[in-house]
């Protein structure tokens, strides 16, 4: 599961989980607290979240510092789910202990609400793989696609013919898809001799497809169909833009929920091209 519906809108799970985790831990931490030092203990709490999430955020941009050279802006992208979970949740942690050493009567409300986030978050984690079935990687799902040039039908793990491939789940009415095209076509013709890059339509009509591509000067090689939005669905998310990131072995090993900048799509294709 990669998304929640809600009426016309299609939430990400990941942030959804991490602010639930948070707003547990903050009101644990206040009433463990008492009246007198329950705002004490929800600053420390915000404060080491602050904390975790610009290290993550760091965590993840340095070592791929080439991409975001060339576009500064992204790093503050925040939306392109560029995180080390691993570097946030042990700075979370130095945090908290520099604070219950300074606080010491703070350290027990920090330390059980500190673990009552942590026990939330693997709870709805565990839930969101059950819902999801299992753990990435995960095989190509079992979903017929027909190529918009010639008509002929095939299943995604034959369209993905044993190489490294990013698919990209769009639609013409959908704005942030159109505002993403450049990026991934731009993609294409740099990376597109090792990956391959399928534009998969949801459930437009061809014809649709034909004229939006020709208004964009578009082609139509790599273009696929998607009558029923049945890959969307198999994927966990009804939402648009979805990307879907595939190993040689056809095997998805990362999706993304919304735009991609030109810098987190890089790093993602150049994980692609180091695992063949």
């Amino acid at each position: 599961m990669l998304s929640i519906t809600l009426g016309p809108l299609a939430l990400p799970v990941a942030p959804l989980m991490l602010l639930a985790a948070l707003a547990l831990a903050v009101f644990a931490a206040r009433r463990l607290a008492g009246a007198g030092q329950a705002a004490q203990a929800e600053r420390a709490l915000l404060g080491a979240a602050v904390a975790a999430l610009l290290a993550a955020r760091l965590g993840h941009v340095l070592p791929h510092w080439q991409p975001y050279l060339a576009q500064p802006w992204a790093v503050f992208d925040i939306r392109d789910g560029g995180w080390d979970d691993a570097i946030g949740v042990a700075v979370a942690a130095l945090w908290l202990a520099a604070r219950s050493r300074a606080l010491p009567a703070l350290r027990r409300p920090l330390l059980w609400s500190a673990l009552a986030g942590v026990g939330v978050w693997t709870v709805l984690g565990v839930a969101v793989l059950a819902a999801g079935g299992r753990a990435l990687p995960v095989p190509a799902p079992d979903v017929a696609l027909t190529a918009l040039a010639g008509g002929g039908q095939q299943p995604l793990a034959e369209v993905l013919g044993g190489r490294p491939a990013v698919v990209n789940l769009w639609a013409s009415w959908c704005p942030t898809c159109r505002a993403e095209m450049p990026v991934l076509e731009a993609a294409r013709r740099r990376d597109g001799a090792d990956v391959r890059f399928l534009l998969v339509n949801q459930g437009e009509a061809a014809a649709v497809v034909r004229a939006y591509l020709k208004r964009e000067g578009m082609a139509e090689e790599g273009v696929w169909l998607d009558a029923t939005r049945a890959l969307g669905h198999a994927s966990g998310s009804s939402g648009l833009p979805l990307t879907l990131f595939f190993d040689a072995q056809g095997r998805r090993v990362h999706a993304h929920l919304g735009a991609l900048n030109a810098a987190a799509l890089q790093v993602q294709v150049q994980r692609l091209r180091q695992a063949r």
